[in-house]
């Protein structure tokens, strides 16, 4: 790989990522692109450049030129407003240049209703799901949270019709779902596709510090790996995506599909679940060995700071 553009730079996911990269491929010529400069990202990668945030009509039209003007060779979007628009330029770009999990996983991912009917489309049990404007949720407690994008800091516990009454004033456009216990059963799953289509699967039971994952353990499901695996073939993955679940009395039940690396990414890098590397190195159409990795390992994410001298962009 002699060039690869990341964008999101200034968050911990596309950091992580840049850190493997760099790692394998000291050579790669970097590029990193954010909305503002006001972050730690350009000490990731060899050249930083703002560009326009996802909404702007004039954000795909500047990644494209940005892709041009440095020839870059692999371009890696990292979050989920800039895949609901880059639509016709990741196919444009198609595999040999793009890194993206596939039209289907980011249109059932962006979505929230539409995971959850490609879980019943598939055979697979899911929770409830209602969007706020048709009416009260089917059972209290419920949860309320965003129908669109990801993370776990907008979210609600509805106990009664008043608390719904309140939230849905304030978010018209969220959805209510069923509340999925116990709470400290939540798994998070790294599932990986190869373009022979074989399929691997990482379930790390989480604890959530901030909205991301703090402490994460590799444990052992049947189950779970199997709904990984029928998600992963039906929605044709194509690399990389998240799985958010939680280990009911009933079973697994996913509650949410990230079309992206997560926030372990580097986290699971360092036990060998380099999925990372894989989907550059299928990029540049070498086949990839999945790895054993035995089940009760934890991982930690830790913080480091920086002193950055030169305030320059």
């Amino acid at each position: 790989m002699k060039s690869i553009l990341i964008t999101g730079i200034g968050g911990d996911i596309a950091q992580g990522v840049a850190t493997i990269l760099r790692s394998q491929w000291p050579s790669c010529r970097l590029y990193g692109t954010d909305t503002h400069a006001q972050h730690g990202g350009r000490l990731f990668v060899d050249a930083f450049f703002i560009l326009p945030s996802a909404s702007d009509p004039a954000y795909v039209g500047a990644v494209r030129d940005l892709l041009d003007a440095h020839q870059i060779e692999a371009f890696l979007p990292m979050s989920e407003p800039e895949l609901n628009v880059l639509g016709g330029l990741l196919e444009e770009l198609g595999p040999s240049r793009c890194v993206a999990a596939g039209a289907s996983v980011i249109a059932a991912g962006l979505d929230k209703l539409a995971t959850v009917e490609a879980m019943r489309r598939f055979g697979l049990p899911a929770p409830w799901t209602v969007a706020v404007s048709e009416g009260e949720p089917h059972a209290y407690p419920c949860i309320l949270k965003s129908r669109f994008g990801s993370g776990s800091r907008a979210v609600f516990i509805v106990r009664d019709k008043a608390e719904a009454a309140y939230l849905a004033q304030r978010h018209p456009q969220a959805i209510y779902q069923e509340l999925l216990e116990p709470a400290d059963r939540e798994v998070t799953c790294a599932v990986y596709r190869t373009r022979d289509g074989r399929t691997a699967s990482l379930l790390m039971l989480r604890r959530l510090t901030g909205g991301f994952t703090g402490w994460a353990q590799v444990i052992e499901d049947a189950e779970t790996s199997r709904v990984c695996e029928v998600l992963a073939e039906k929605l044709d993955l194509r690399g990389s995506m998240n799985v958010q679940l939680r280990l009911t009395d009933q079973g697994p039940r996913v509650f949410e599909i990230n079309p992206r690396f997560s926030s372990t990414v580097l986290m699971r890098h360092r036990l060998g679940f380099t999925d990372a590397v894989w989907a550059f190195e299928e990029l540049q159409g070498n086949s990839v060995r999945f790895p054993e990795i035995a089940a009760g390992q934890v991982m930690v994410r830790i913080q480091e700071a920086a002193v950055v001298k030169d305030l320059g962009v």
